[in-house]
């Protein structure tokens, strides 16, 4: 977004390439000052709240299953301790759509603000392995002239116990996010028990942290301004109500250098770079809102340092909407932002309803191919069916079949009642016998109830095959 009376540089050209791209097309390496401030140290806790729970969570066991996992190669998906089965990807679905139209909804209502708070990228870019980069290298001009150097001793030790320790956490990272996709316990089963019985979850864990180390080490920025399309669907997302870090161009132009004791005909920008210097994506937030801001709040820290030193007010740069810069109004709850909130509660509300409704276990009944009915004496017509089942619980289950609202009976093939392992599929065959004076039609719909002992579980639908009606009268 952008107004006409917005300041730019270079006739608004910053808009058509990248701040960490020169016009040769070669990445320029964005030294970022260390920020501090206000928001810095907020988002120092919160992403030591959120280091806690990335390590704790796999831990987390609910009836023996782990809290989440997300285990793709084997279509098996563990949310709340429940388990998930391709058979329920509708609410994966369902879940995405819901999750599509919050992305809608929080970003027309807050911009980046999941970006620059609790983004995984973010987080670890910016509070783990920068911090570690400071503490070694030191703050963004000791880092420039430690690049620019000859391969010195010091050069060599500082740039080897950084990369050595890059390496490290993003091997230890590799290890908890993979705990994600095969559960902890088949974690500890990799880490003690001999690599040979292990190989592709070693090879994974290997690849993993090469991604990991290429991504922090050398990618960084990178992966939020080239690869990441949030930044891209800013345009189409945000609106002029939209709550955005923002500087306020009223208020700061015409820009000024500061001179004390000095009166000033300009605005209170003096121009001191500052909030360049710290921003992570290496653009200029005076600009106008970009593609590249990932709202960390950085800038706006380092220009409240700013603007308490030459004694004005804070808030040059801050949370603001476009409007509210524009024409000083305050943030508010727009008309879209209800519409979208609306839609977001009924799909949510539809989410729930069916994660509630679920059923532990489900199956399917379908009568054998190729068969048709089977006469029984002079009285009695049966069919022959397939059952598939599937139990979603930790524990086994024995399950015996009951017709629902029609004489008969149901012979199982095996003569006995179906054993269905916990987290197992199990199929079988059984007959259905019907009188023939009750087929009054050539289908006629059953329900087929699935009973652990006397307790009911689900009931499955199905079709009975039997002689057209004249065939009955005869």
């Amino acid at each position: 977004m952008e107004t006409k009376d917005k300041p730019t540089t270079s006739n608004g050209s910053f808009r058509d390439h990248l701040a960490t791209v020169d016009d040769k097309g070669k990445r320029k390496w964005v030294f970022a000052q260390r920020p501090k401030g206000k928001f810095y140290n907020i988002r120092t806790l919160v992403s030591l709240g959120f280091f806690a729970l990335f390590i704790a969570l796999p831990f987390i066991q609910v009836e023996g299953h782990p809290l989440f996992l997300f285990n793709i190669p084997q279509a098996r998906f563990i949310i709340f301790g429940k388990v998930f089965w391709p058979q329920d990807f509708f609410i994966f679905g369902l879940t995405m759509i819901t999750f599509v139209v919050f992305i809608v909804l929080f970003t027309s209502a807050f911009g980046r603000l999941f970006c620059g708070w609790v983004c995984p990228q973010t987080i670890f870019m910016e509070m783990l392995f920068r911090k570690i980069e400071y503490a070694i290298e030191g703050d963004a001009a000791a880092q420039k002239i430690l690049k620019k150097s000859s391969w010195t001793t010091e050069k060599i030790f500082k740039k080897g116990t950084k990369h050595f320790i890059f390496f490290l956490l993003a091997f230890i990272i590799a290890n908890f996010f993979l705990s994600y996709i095969i559960g902890i316990k088949e974690l500890e089963k990799l880490v003690t028990e001999p690599i040979s019985q292990h190989l592709v979850g070693f090879t994974a864990i290997v690849v993993f942290s090469f991604v990991f180390y290429g991504v922090y080490a050398y990618f960084r920025e990178q992966a939020c301004t080239v690869v990441c399309p949030y930044g891209r669907l800013q345009s189409v997302l945000l609106d002029r109500n939209s709550m955005l870090v923002a500087y306020d161009y009223k208020r700061g132009e015409p820009r000024g250098k500061f001179k004390k004791n000095e009166e000033h005909s300009t605005g209170d920008c003096i121009d001191c770079f500052n909030c360049v210097k710290v921003c992570p994506t290496g653009i200029d937030i005076r600009n106008g809102t970009q593609m590249e801001c990932v709202g960390c709040t950085a800038c706006i820290d380092a220009c409240d340092s700013i603007m308490e030193a030459v004694n004005k007010p804070k808030g040059l740069i801050r949370y603001a909407s476009e409007n509210g810069i524009a024409n000083s109004q305050k943030l508010y709850y727009t008309g879209r932002m209800k519409f979208y909130t609306a839609v977001l509660i009924v799909l949510t509300g539809l989410l729930a309803t069916l994660l509630l409704t679920r059923k532990d276990v489900d199956g399917t009944i379908i009568r054998a191919a190729g068969i048709l009915y089977q006469e029984k004496g002079q009285d009695s017509i049966s069919n022959l069916y397939n059952i598939k089942l599937i139990n979603k619980t930790n524990k086994d289950i024995p399950l015996s079949l009951k017709l629902e609202e029609v004489p008969g009976q149901i012979i199982e093939v095996q003569g006995q009642e179906i054993q269905l392992k916990k987290e197992a599929q199990a199929a079988g065959s059984f007959f259905i016998v019907l009188p023939r004076n009750i087929i009054t039609e050539r289908k006629l719909p059953l329900k087929v109830s699935l009973y652990e002992g006397d307790k009911k579980i689900t009931t499955l639908k199905t079709n009975f095959m039997g002689p057209i009606h004249h065939e009955v009268k005869k």
